[in-house]
């Protein structure tokens, strides 16, 4: 469940995982910085460059990942053409999907051990305070590689209900997924307490 790295070897899962987290939080701060369509297309560009370098098998299991963002983006549409605000939509829309590709380059071409390590560090200072730095990293790399996870459950289920059921599935499969999301916790806690607990 926690493999989400790609298996396809790029440049990218060379770098060091704190160069890589550094340089996503600098295209964060840039792309926020960018308020027209045009400037912000062309930084999506570059991001497909990116992925692009990697090879059409990364760049496909890129793009595959960043499925679950059509849901918000297809309310984001909807609401800005109520509101007449199409300009705004695509802006906000474009840099949602950049910033969002750029951290799942980051999380596809970095180890979950290299994550921690590095939240590890950052939270060091947290720890006069009493709060474990390694609980605390721990918490936070889970929390990144559970998301895509459990959206990929979803799916799942919605499938199953679907090859069941004529209707849509709806709130229905809130149920199912929250038990499969205890199950999955469940199953990391084991596998931390077999190998030593969260430190």
């Amino acid at each position: 469940m926690l493999t989400l790295t790609s298996p396809v070897e790029t440049a990218f899962h060379r770098l060091p995982a704190g160069t890589k987290l550094a340089a996503l939080a600098l295209a964060a701060v840039l792309l926020f910085r960018l308020g027209t369509p045009a400037a912000l297309g062309l930084a999506l560009a570059g991001v497909g460059a990116l992925y692009l370098a990697g090879g059409a098998a990364f760049a496909r299991h890129g793009l595959v990942m960043l499925r679950p963002l059509w849901p918000v983006l297809l309310i984001l549409a909807a609401w800005h053409l109520a509101t007449g605000d199409v300009r705004g939509g695509l802006v906000v829309g474009l840099r949602l999907v950049a910033a969002v590709a750029l951290a799942n380059l980051v999380t596809m071409t970095t180890r979950l051990t290299d994550l921690i390590a590095v939240a590890e560090r950052l939270a060091a200072p947290l720890g006069r305070l009493g709060l474990p730095p390694r609980r605390l990293a721990l918490a936070l790399a889970l929390a990144i590689r559970f998301v895509p996870v459990m959206t990929d459950r979803l799916g799942t289920i919605r499938e199953a209900w679907r090859a069941r059921a004529p209707r849509r599935p709806g709130w229905r499969v809130l149920l199912p997924a929250t038990l499969a999301a205890l199950e999955d916790a469940d199953r990391v806690a084991e596998a931390l307490r077999a190998r030593g607990g969260a430190g």
